[in-house]
């Protein structure tokens, strides 16, 4: 009697390591799996931001034929292909995310970003007609503004710049923007407020810089606006005010300001050198 209690003591014990081991192992793969998925979500987070975009490109082209399914690498592709500057692939890859299950509005927008970054306005136009109505983001409202800036319908742009930058803790950006808008409008004095607003919000925005230097040249403002500037930048930007002064007919005001930038720049300033000598040879 006591043998057979030993041998069903043994054989309840061997029953349960038998039940437990494969149990062990499915949670040791579980976690594991999850550690990859992890994993792997970092590393496409460190391609997507602070990786080489060359490199980005080749490791999510890499992952997407290995798991052409997954939307997530596809969309990594596409980024990856816009910040390497590769516009026209980026635009062929976020057409092929935005036919793939999982899509949504998100994608759409970023593939209207990418038409226009090609010049395909009315893609872009399209793309956009085909977000819901009630996605109102900065990006919908931003994009919206640059495709009526195109079609020259300037109501709606101005209508479309000012929701984006309501939307929008860093309207610098699209400050510049609206104020190039005014500027090609040949609204000078709204151009010059526009291009003062975002550098208020951005010091950093050279473009800025250099386009309100074109909006005050254009009205015969030919002093350097008040905002922070390298030696570097104060060089370019009086060549550009230089040049802006010849293109009004001063030119005599417009030598002296290329002087200035060649005698500013802590390198030898080519362009201004080579306008200057067009100049004083004519």
């Amino acid at each position: 009697m006591r043998q057979h209690l030993v041998l069903s003591a043994s054989l309840i014990a061997a029953i349960g390591l038998s039940a437990c081991a494969p149990r062990e192992k499915l949670d040791v793969e579980e976690t594991l799996e999850e550690l990859n998925v992890i994993d792997e979500t970092n590393l496409n987070d460190v391609y997507l931001t602070v990786a080489d975009p060359n490199e980005a490109v080749a490791y999510f082209a890499r992952a997407t034929s290995q798991a052409p399914d997954r939307i997530d690498l596809h969309r990594g592709l596409a980024q990856s292909l816009i910040r390497a500057k590769r516009n026209d692939e980026g635009a062929n890859a976020w057409e092929r995310v935005v036919e793939m299950d999982g899509a949504n509005s998100q994608d759409k927008l970023a593939l209207a970003d990418a038409q226009i970054r090609t010049n395909a306005w009315d893609a872009a136009k399209q793309t956009l007609d085909g977000v819901p109505p009630t996605i109102e983001t900065y990006q919908r409202y931003r994009l919206e503004a640059l495709v009526a800036d195109a079609n020259k319908d300037w109501k709606r742009a101005d209508s479309f710049y000012e929701t984006a930058v309501g939307l929008t803790t860093r309207p610098g950006r699209v400050l510049n923007n609206w104020g190039y808008s005014k500027l090609t409008r040949g609204q000078f004095t709204a151009a010059e407020k526009l291009f003062t607003d975002a550098l208020r919000q951005d010091r950093s925005l050279f473009t800025a810089k250099n386009n309100l230097v074109l909006a005050r040249g254009a009205q015969r403002k030919y002093s350097l606006p008040n905002v922070p500037m390298t030696q570097t930048e104060r060089a370019l930007l009086l060549n550009t005010l230089g040049l802006s002064a010849v293109k009004q007919g001063d030119v005599e005001t417009g030598k002296g300001l290329l002087r200035e930038a060649v005698a500013t720049h802590p390198q030898h300033f080519e362009e201004a050198a080579r306008a200057l000598q067009t100049l004083e040879g004519a």
